[in-house]
């Protein structure tokens, strides 16, 4: 893990999921080795109320749950997590991310992993936690983890308190007070004010933000959290932001000169880390031409203090050629 508080976190997003399916622990001991400062976990829970590691509350666009349970899509179509045991989800392979469209299933990243079977499979939160300690010892490392709480209100429709399931987890595999090595991040502002108030953790948390038509969470005005009374209300309870690339670089203007918000010295003003998602060589945004180019804007121009990649060997690469 890095520590240098003039270089930027490497955050490796799903693992490294530009490479390996997302979120298996093939993808997470790839990015350890990469050199990662975290790996991110997206938590949801089964129906036995188990943190296992998935970024969907659903399971098709990464398992092979239609095949294996083909009677258990809700009205909508879809295979919820919570739906099935954690002996069931034992059963299902991850394969690389899935979409579909008028023509049916398809990658949604072609060039990556092929969509195939195989041996990979949804670990859960505490296997993941333990894989992570385990090459911290046998690398002589300290890689820090970064939990996402997906979905709290809808857990908690179905009874389920996401928070204390993924804390009792975290004080199993003693990670609750390693301050440095986890970060807990969530979209949902009451869930963290609550995991600082409530549940009394130490552990720094981070704002995530989105848009409001995304539907991430409809209970959460994303436009007011990146208003100056929105970020001190954040300073409250937290002590960072994660916000979408896109709230920071709005593109280029008529003249082709880069067009950037003040989200990140605002934010930084009052104290607060800034770690945007997400970042890929293959899904670049508008008026950028390479990776290389994003990162040079963010870390070298805009000064964010972490990033959030898919490709955690290009970011730690660049990182470190900027430090020699």
């Amino acid at each position: 893990m890095n520590n240098a508080l003039s270089q930027p976190l490497v955050i490796a997003h799903r693992g490294a999921s530009g490479y390996l399916p997302e979120h298996t622990l093939a993808a997470k001991a790839m990015a350890h080795a990469m050199g990662a400062d975290y790996l991110e976990q997206d938590v949801v829970l089964t129906a036995d109320g188990v943190p296992i590691v998935l970024h969907d509350i659903y399971l098709e666009a990464t398992t092979d749950v239609e095949q294996r349970f083909p009677d258990r899509a809700r009205d909508d179509g879809r295979y919820y997590a919570i739906d099935f045991s954690l002996a069931e989800i034992r059963t299902l392979s991850v394969h690389e991310r899935t979409s579909r469209d008028t023509t049916g299933e398809r990658a949604v990243y072609p060039a990556r992993f092929p969509v195939q079977p195989g041996s990979l499979f949804v670990p859960t939160l505490e296997e993941e936690l333990l894989f992570i300690a385990g090459m911290d010892q046998s690398r002589g490392t300290r890689t820090g983890v970064y939990i996402e709480l997906k979905a709290p209100r809808f857990h908690a429709a179905a009874g389920h308190d996401i928070s204390r399931a993924i804390l009792d987890v975290l004080a199993r595999t003693g990670y609750a007070h390693k301050n440095d090595q986890v970060y807990l991040q969530c979209f949902d502002d009451q869930t963290l004010r609550e995991l600082r108030s409530l549940h009394k953790t130490d552990l720094p948390l981070i704002q995530l933000i989105g848009e409001n038509e995304w539907g991430e969470d409809s209970a959460v005005d994303y436009d007011y959290l990146r208003s100056d009374e929105g970020l001190d209300d954040i300073a409250s309870y937290a002590d960072g932001i994660g916000p979408w690339l896109m709230q920071i670089y709005r593109g280029r203007d008529d003249d082709g000169k880069i067009v950037t918000t003040d989200l990140v010295p605002r934010a930084q003003a009052r104290a607060l880390a800034v770690h945007p998602y997400t970042f890929r060589k293959d899904e670049l945004p508008p008026g950028i031409e390479s990776l290389e180019e994003l990162l040079s804007l963010f870390l070298q121009e805009l000064k964010v203090d972490g990033i959030f990649t898919d490709f955690p060997d290009l970011a730690r690469q660049f990182i470190d050629r900027q430090a020699q």
